[in-house]
């Protein structure tokens, strides 16, 4: 492109045409072969470009014409831009296994006995010699034309060396967990012993391959839970809870913990040494998370709403005693404003390690034995309790089919981790949930501020009704029969008052299925 006697407005111009006359043969792909891979490059993909104005600044030079024209007889090569980055990310993604990784190096422990891991170098992509290799090869003939552009592997070796690694392990690693090491606090001594030790102290490389010795304080604290325990005291939140009908603040208290990341740079300075291996821990204080204060408050100051429902068997029963375990750990819990309540995050798994028991659970459509059987009631009474205090639904699914001891739609079934149930706090005030119980029922109470008039359901007329099939189980202490239930469909609305004016009304709907006949016996005929 003769660009001699132009400015460099114009130039620029001129040069541009030129290169949109070849557009086809720029954007196409360029093969560019990695170690003994071909990989087809897209020029846009990786933002190879003829760079316009830096090739006029080349061709004009240092000496332009007085009137700042290019002016002079020379050949200039077009300027190429890539970016290293993405034409990196792209020829990685394709090659894959191309290279080696490098092997970094590293001290692990088995027990308490340090082990060296010797670093090895790899081969790679160094993405500025990647891109230096893409410009210069692009218009050469090697990227337009029948040969690929040639990306060369790099070999990469860890900055710390094998006899680095040796050193670390004489020098640190081994004396590290020789033996204890003696903490003083304020509040007490304790040891941390060679197991917490070797549990706690990293000796692994960075992107560089550099190891840089240090106590993880994480690791250290879990190593070390036993022991902080007889120096620390857990801070405890304010809570309320009901009293003679009356709801009360339980003060909060303060805690006292160690301050394990300075403990963490304390015990690294003297595990070299065979003696003198004793440090002292600074210890802080710690405040609750819900001081009492705060408790007070949240204007927890009246019973806002209450629920019961009821169950045969007595407290002898295990599916009783689910409903009992569950209800212990929901008594007493506080919902501040906003904020949402899971059910399953609160309690946590629901299995024979938290207590619970085997009782009746559906299951694939049909009555089986299975753990935590009757939690559901229990879920359905609090969803009761908290749809009656108006507070907002965020997530509930009623059962498959309708059991008459459940107000029909406004039910909830609960299955840990799968099935849930939500609710958010949507007023001003804290949230007191208070359960109790007896041989017969379980019962839900929402403390709080009443800032409803009233809160009421009306329902439809049932619709869509089906009748149960009838199916012959095979006998045996799985078994569970049936009588059947129809299945039909129906709608609830809350109606929420307030001011003695309708503020709000809501709609329930769904559909139960027609819980079949089980009977545990062989079909007749």
């Amino acid at each position: 492109v003769d660009l001699g006697g132009m400015s460099k407005a114009e130039a620029a111009r001129v040069f541009r045409a030129a290169l949109a006359s070849r557009a086809t043969e720029l954007s196409a792909p360029v093969p560019v072969l990695v170690g003994d891979k071909t990989v087809q490059v897209t020029p846009a993909d990786v933002g190879l470009v003829v760079d316009v104005q830096a090739t006029v600044a080349a061709a004009a030079g240092e000496t332009p014409g007085p009137v700042g024209r290019l002016v002079g007889d020379r050949t200039v090569a077009p300027v190429v831009a890539v970016d290293a980055a993405r034409l990196a990310a792209v020829l990685r993604a394709a090659t894959g296994a191309a290279g080696r990784p490098m092997t970094m190096p590293a001290v692990v422990f088995s027990g308490t006995t340090p082990r060296a891991v010797h670093p090895r170098p790899g081969r790679g992509l160094d993405p500025r010699r990647s891109a230096d290799a893409v410009r210069a090869g692009w218009l050469d003939g090697s990227g337009l034309g029948a040969r690929p552009v040639t990306v060369p592997l790099t070999e990469f070796s860890p900055v710390t060396t094998a006899a680095d690694v040796d050193r670390l392990v004489a020098e640190l690693a081994a004396p590290a967990v020789a033996a204890p090491v003696a903490v003083t606090t304020d509040r007490g001594r304790f040891e941390i012993s060679p197991t917490a030790i070797a549990k706690s102290l990293v000796l692994t490389a960075d992107r560089s391959g550099r190891i840089t010795p240090r106590v993880d304080p994480a690791k250290l604290r879990t190593a070390l839970a036993g022991r902080l325990s007889t120096v620390e005291v857990k801070p405890r939140d304010a809570t309320v809870s009901v009293h003679g009908g009356q709801p009360r603040v339980v003060a909060s208290t303060g805690g006292v913990t160690v301050d394990v990341a300075a403990l963490a740079r304390e015990l690294l300075a003297v595990l070299p040494r065979a003696d003198g291996r004793s440090v002292t821990a600074p210890v802080k204080t710690v405040r609750p998370k819900t001081a009492t204060a705060d408790m007070a408050k949240l204007g927890i100051t009246e019973r806002v709403s209450t629920f019961t429902t009821r169950f045969t068997g007595g407290l002898s029963s295990s599916r009783s005693q689910n409903i009992v375990q569950i209800a212990r750990e929901v008594d007493g819990a506080v919902v501040k404003p906003g904020e949402t309540f899971s059910l399953n995050g609160h309690t946590g798994e629901r299995g024979y390690r938290q207590g619970y028991k085997d009782a009746p659970v559906i299951l694939d459509g049909k009555l089986v034995p299975g753990v935590g059987g009757g939690t559901s009631q229990f879920t359905t009474t609090l969803f009761n309790a908290t749809y009656y205090a108006g507070l907002e639904d965020v997530h509930h699914k009623p059962h498959s089919y309708y059991f008459s001891r459940y107000p029909p739609v406004i039910e909830s079934t609960v299955f840990y981790p799968d099935l849930d149930f939500k609710f958010r706090n949507n007023t001003a005030y804290g949230v007191l949930l208070d359960t109790s119980w007896t041989a017969k029922s379980i019962t839900v109470s929402v403390w709080s501020t009443k800032i409803y008039d009233s809160v009421t359901t009306t329902w439809s007329a049932r619709r869509n009704v089906t009748s149960p099939k009838v199916i012959y189980l095979q006998p045996g202490p799985k078994c569970i029969e049936t009588n059947g239930i129809d299945g039909f469909t129906q709608d609830a609305w809350r109606i929420i008052r307030r001011d003695g004016k309708e503020l709000r009304r809501e709609k329930f709907s769904w559909r139960y299925a027609a819980e079949p006949r089980y009977i545990c016996a062989s079909k007749p005929g």
